[in-house]
């Protein structure tokens, strides 16, 4: 994450990303406040075996296409609201990334967070057969609860 602040909208992707037993790290890189340590860590990415990188920051947000810049591993940029431009501005930032540096954008906040985190787990699911089966007994859930809305309606 780009700042401590961001915290409050990452978290959700690290609550995925536990509840489906994927080993992750939370650390705050700020793209503009510390360069040289958020080059570092997305260079060295790869070797460290990362399988993705999720991204947040608001404001200009950086983050996610500098971290792009300087490693193939995948980046996965989430917009975090911000007090003035409530994320849009976060959004328009991480999506329009140049040809040849991709990041993949997700929603605004919470949201962007959680989907993101599910969105590796899917990516690394596509190698891991016991991760496979995880994701598809919570998608089942998910639409379990999703036909309960009608019961409880009436």
């Amino acid at each position: 994450m780009g700042s401590s602040s961001d915290w409050e909208t990452l978290q959700h992707a690290t609550q995925i990303l536990a509840e489906f037993g994927v080993p992750f790290e939370a650390r705050v890189l700020s793209a503009h406040r510390m360069p040289d340590d958020m080059f570092a860590y997305a260079e060295g990415a790869s070797l460290r075996g990362l399988q993705a990188i999720i991204a947040g920051a608001g404001g200009a947000a950086h983050l996610p296409g500098m971290l792009a810049a300087k490693t193939v591993v995948p980046v996965l940029g989430v917009p975090v609201p911000s007090r003035h431009l409530q994320g849009v501005d976060s959004l328009h930032s991480i999506v329009m990334m140049p040809k040849g540096v991709p990041v993949a954008t997700f929603a605004i906040g919470n949201a962007g967070a959680a989907n993101a985190a599910l969105f590796t787990v899917a990516m690394m699911a596509n190698h891991d057969a016991a991760l496979r089966e995880r994701l598809l007994a919570w998608r089942l859930r998910q639409t379990e609860a999703a036909r309960a809305m009608n019961r409880d309606i009436g």
